[in-house]
């Protein structure tokens, strides 16, 4: 077998790896189109989100442990004037 011969043959064995190589580039270019025009465009809303919900969260904890003293108070007040309610009547 001649050098050219014994390179053709090679060059016939390794077609098939380059058309599998090809595949492969194309499905990675269309995996990171996918990412770049659709995840991480809903990525970036889901952190949106969250951030503002961690944001108003933070701001308002505080408030939230008020109204839930003025919640019990008020429970508390209206439970005893229930009761003087039951006696006068």
């Amino acid at each position: 077998m001649t050098d050219n011969e014994l390179l053709l043959a090679i060059s016939n064995m390794l077609d098939p790896i380059r058309e599998d190589i090809q595949e492969i580039k194309t499905r990675v270019k269309k995996i990171e189109i996918t990412q770049k025009n659709e995840i991480l465009p809903r990525l970036n809303t889901i952190e949106s989100c969250y951030t503002s919900t961690y944001d108003r969260y933070k701001d308002n904890v505080e408030t939230y442990e008020i109204m839930k003293q003025d919640i019990a108070i008020i429970k508390k007040v209206v439970a005893e004037h229930s009761e003087k309610l039951q006696k006068l009547a």
